[in-house]
């Protein structure tokens, strides 16, 4: 998020050519914090300060764990897309988030910003677009 609290959004040039939170595979021993730190700067340009954890979310389909956290961005320059993977990096109101987008991708933003006692860990199913 930035100093407005806005969500910072990469656009892929893959796939459906969605909007997502930025991340990535671990790479090998690359812990989850090093993984999330490193995908952020590769697709935003952005150094990240990476905070509390707000979801582990387990996809039965992939046997695959997907990691949540809050960041910091430490320098407060403006987000620069990497084009190997993405075609824009920009900033969004929650109540404002672009299209296509997946439930996946809204139902992280929202966990994360509920800091009501939520669940840490959830298991996700197919996607569903919202165009």
């Amino acid at each position: 998020m930035d100093s407005e609290g806005r969500i910072l959004l990469v656009k892929h040039n893959y796939g459906k050519y969605n909007w997502e939170l930025p991340g990535g595979l671990s790479e090998l021993n690359e812990s989850a914090e090093e993984t999330a730190k490193r995908e952020v700067l590769e697709e935003t340009g952005l150094e990240v300060a990476v905070g509390r954890l707000t979801g582990v979310y387990y996809e039965p389909a992939h046997d695959m764990h997907h990691f949540a956290f809050m960041c910091k961005v430490v320098d407060n320059q403006p987000p620069q897309p990497d084009a190997a993977e993405v075609t824009e990096c920009k900033y969004y109101n929650v109540d404002d988030l672009p299209r296509p987008i997946s439930d996946f991708t809204i139902a992280r933003i929202q966990e994360a910003l509920n800091t009501d006692s939520n669940p840490l860990f959830h298991t996700i199913g197919p996607r569903q677009w919202f165009e």
